[in-house]
C-alpha cells in the first residue's frame, strides 16, 4: 500500500513538473525571439511588457556605451565639458582594438564629433578619450558608471570598462539595460546622434555608417545602440516611437546581427499592436477651490498639474474614469503648494496614476490682531 501511494505521489509530481515546464516555455514562446535574454519595456511608465530571462546576467559588448553616454551628457549638461570641448588622444585611447576610429596618440578631435563616433559605428577609441575626457582617466570613468548603475537600481550590472570589450566581470542583464537606455533617453540631444545613418569626420575623411540597421529598415525607430563581441553575441538595445507611445527593446545575446534586428522588432511590433499610450483628460467634475476653516479666508484656490501618460491596451482607453478626493476638515495656515487631495485615475478598477491637488496660495491662520485690524478698516471705511 505505502509503495502504490509512493508512485501515485511521483507521478503527479512529475506531471505537475511537466505542465510547469510547458507552461513556462508557452509564455515565453508567445513571441518568436530568438534571443536567450530580451525584455519590451515601456518608456513613459518603465512598464515591462514582455520579458524572456530578463534577470540573467550576461556580457553586453557595445551596449555598455548608454552608459558611458550617460554620463557624457551628464558632464555636457553640468557644464563641465561642451560640445566644442578639444580632446587629446592618449596612449591608452589609440591602443583599443575592436570597433574605432583609428585614433592616433595626440589627435585632438571635438567632443561632438567623439560622441558621433560613439554612438554611429561605436568606437571604443572614441569612448576612453571621452571617458579620460570627463573623469581624468578610464578607471575613474567606470567607477563612475558603477555608481550610476547603483543610483538606477541596476543590481545585476558590474562594469569593468567603458566601451563593452569582453572582460572577466564585465556584466548586465536584459532589465538593466532597458533602465540605462530609459536613462539616456531622458537627454534630448542623444536623438542627435542616434537618428544619424551616415556622416563624416575629421574634415570629410573619415565615414561613419551606423551599425543600427533598422534605422533603414523599421517605422519610427529612434536608436539606441548596438553591441557585438564573441562573448557577449549579437545585442541591441532598440528604441522606437509611434502615436505617442515610446518603447525600449532590449535583445541580449543573438548568434547573428540579422538575429537580434529581428528580434528587437518581433520586440517592437508586439508592442505597438497591443498599446496605447493615452494623455490623460481634465477631470469631469472640475475642483478649483475648497473650503477651509480657521484662517482670514474662508477658502482657497487649488490647482492640479495632470502630467504623462497612461499605458493602455488597446481598446480599453476609453474606460478611464477620474475621481477627485479632497482632505476633510482642511484648517489654516495653507501654504501655496500644499497637498490638499489627489486626482485618481483608474481603469476597470486599477489605479493608472494619481495626481497632487495643491494650494494655489497662502491663507494665514485667522488671529486676534488680523480681525482687529479688518474691523478697524471697516469701521474707518463706513
Amino acid at each position: 500500500m505505502f509503495k502504490k501511494i509512493t508512485v501515485c505521489i511521483l507521478a503527479f509530481c512529475f506531471c505537475f513538473s511537466f505542465f510547469s515546464i510547458t507552461s513556462n516555455a508557452e509564455e515565453v514562446g508567445e513571441l518568436d525571439v530568438k534571443a536567450p535574454s530580451a525584455l519590451l519595456m515601456d518608456y513613459e511608465t518603465g512598464k515591462i511588457l514582455y520579458e524572456k530571462n530578463s534577470h540573467e546576467q550576461r556580457p553586453c559588448a557595445s551596449i555598455t556605451k548608454v552608459m558611458t553616454l550617460c554620463l557624457i551628457f551628464e558632464a555636457i549638461e553640468s557644464g563641465k565639458i561642451d560640445y566644442d570641448t578639444i580632446v587629446t588622444t592618449s596612449p591608452l585611447a589609440a591602443a583599443m582594438g575592436g570597433s574605432d576610429i583609428w585614433l592616433v596618440e595626440g589627435e585632438q578631435m571635438s567632443v561632438n564629433d567623439l560622441i558621433k563616433a560613439i554612438v554611429v559605428v561605436s568606437a571604443n577609441d572614441a569612448a576612453v578619450a571621452m571617458a579620460e575626457c570627463v573623469s581624468g582617466s578610464e578607471a575613474a570613468f567606470v567607477e563612475e558608471m558603477n555608481q550610476k548603475a547603483k543610483e538606477l537600481g541596476m543590481d545585476e550590472t558590474t562594469f569593468k570598462n567603458c566601451n563593452g570589450l569582453d572582460e572577466e566581470g564585465h556584466l548586465t542583464s536584459a532589465y538593466d539595460v532597458a533602465i540605462m537606455s530609459r536613462e539616456l533617453m531622458k537627454h534630448d540631444d542623444i536623438y542627435n546622434y542616434t537618428s544619424i545613418w551616415l556622416d563624416y569626420i575629421r574634415d570629410g575623411a573619415t565615414q561613419l555608417v551606423n551599425t543600427n540597421k533598422l534605422l533603414k529598415t523599421y517605422d519610427g525607430i529612434t536608436g539606441l545602440k548596438t553591441g557585438t563581441t564573441s562573448q557577449a553575441g549579437a545585442c541591441i538595445s532598440a528604441t522606437a516611437q509611434r502615436d505617442g507611445l515610446n518603447l525600449i527593446a532590449v535583445v541580449l545575446g543573438d548568434e547573428s546581427t540579422a538575429d537580434r534586428f529581428d528580434d528587437a522588432a518581433v520586440l517592437l511590433n508586439y508592442g505597438f499592436a497591443n498599446y496605447s499610450s493615452v494623455i490623460p483628460e481634465e477631470p469631469s467634475e472640475n475642483v478649483t477651490s475648497v473650503e477651509i476653516s480657521k484662517g482670514m479666508k474662508n477658502e482657497v484656490g487649488v490647482k492640479c498639474d495632470i502630467t504623462g501618460k497612461f499605458l493602455m491596451r488597446k481598446g480599453s482607453e476609453d474606460n478611464i474614469t477620474s475621481e477627485i478626493k479632497m482632505k476633510e476638515d482642511i484648517e489654516a495656515p495653507i501654504h501655496k503648494g500644499m497637498e490638499l487631495g489627489k486626482v485618481i485615475y483608474r481603469s476597470d478598477n486599477e489605479v493608472l496614476g494619481e495626481f497632487s491637488v495643491t494650494a494655489a496660495e497662502d491663507v494665514d491662520e485667522i488671529n486676534f490682531k488680523d480681525v482687529m485690524g479688518i474691523l478697524f478698516e471697516f469701521f474707518v471705511s463706513c
